[in-house]
């Protein structure tokens, strides 16, 4: 029924199973879909054929926000969009209302790249955050206060990380020495602390 109430049918379900089971039965003749579901590059392109055989136009979407994001313009949440340009045009305004969009390519698989690509640098931030904290767990440091620094460090830094993706490149003045023995102090330290060194 809610497929068949409009002409704009959005899905944001566990995952892409999840959409495909859902509507499995659903007439999609001459619909626009949208699939906000988090999923690989390679189910979303999948997704896209099947809606096109099914008639209908496809758009994909990553959304880069957290709950408490969405309907908070200031917040700063947006979602990436990829796939058909006619139904992002066609429906921008809509789309518009939980977040801020993004449309980054024609290609289906592209909004579920960027953010995948996005997640997975925050999922490595906050295994390095866990570690650091891990460190000073039981060396007698204030956490509150080792918590304070550590935000602030990573903010400090966060500009740096753009020249991973072909951004502008920061000058550093370190050597390679200095920075392998840097390293291995890493190492020895987590050692020391009886923390796993797998993150390192």
């Amino acid at each position: 029924e809610a497929v068949a109430a409009s002409p704009l049918v959005v899905a944001c379900l566990l995952d892409d199973a999840s959409v495909r089971e859902a509507l499995a039965e659903a007439d999609l003749t001459g619909k626009d879909l949208v699939d906000l579901t988090t999923s690989t590059p390679a189910e979303s392109r999948t997704r896209a054929a099947w809606a096109n055989e099914r008639g209908a136009r496809f758009l994909d979407g990553g959304i880069m926000a957290v709950p408490p994001m969405i309907g908070v313009p200031e917040a700063g949440g947006y979602v990436f969009y990829s796939g058909s340009r006619e139904v992002f045009d066609a429906h921008r305004e809509t789309l518009a209302v939980p977040a801020a969009t993004r449309y980054v390519g024609a290609d289906p698989g592209f909004a579920a790249l960027h953010d995948v690509a996005l997640l997975s640098a925050m999922a490595a931030m906050f295994a390095g955050a866990r570690h650091a904290a891990a460190l000073v767990e039981n060396a007698g440091i204030d956490r509150k206060e080792f918590g304070v620094l550590l935000s602030d460090w990573l903010t400090a830094m966060a500009p740096a990380t753009a020249a991973y993706a072909g951004g502008p490149v920061a000058e550093d003045p370190t050597s390679p020495a200095v920075a392998a023995a840097g390293d291995a102090a890493l190492l020895r330290t987590a050692q020391e602390q009886g923390v796993d060194t797998a993150l390192l």
